[in-house]
């Protein structure tokens, strides 16, 4: 899935990573990971039974050093840190 079909599940992987420091458009164009990778995490986003947890989770979470467990893309997400 890309983030034109998931909107919503795109908004919240592209938060997670954000919340790390990662722009995801950015490490994408710079070779970090590929789109196809980028959609493989959406659509991860998208399966996932968390969503409540997760916009609860962003809105009060400016900043962190790791993203929780319940995250399906934790381990990938947490791989473009530097």
């Amino acid at each position: 899935m890309t983030h034109i079909e998931a909107p919503f599940a795109w908004g919240l992987t592209r938060g997670m990573a954000r919340v790390l420091g990662i722009n995801l458009v950015d490490a994408v164009s710079e070779g970090w990971f590929s789109r196809s990778d980028l959609a493989e995490m959406v659509d991860t986003c998208e399966t996932c039974g968390e969503v409540r947890r997760c916009t609860a989770y962003l809105a009060t979470t400016p900043r962190a050093e790791s993203l929780p467990m319940f995250c399906d893309n934790k381990h990938r997400i947490e791989a473009l840190q530097p």
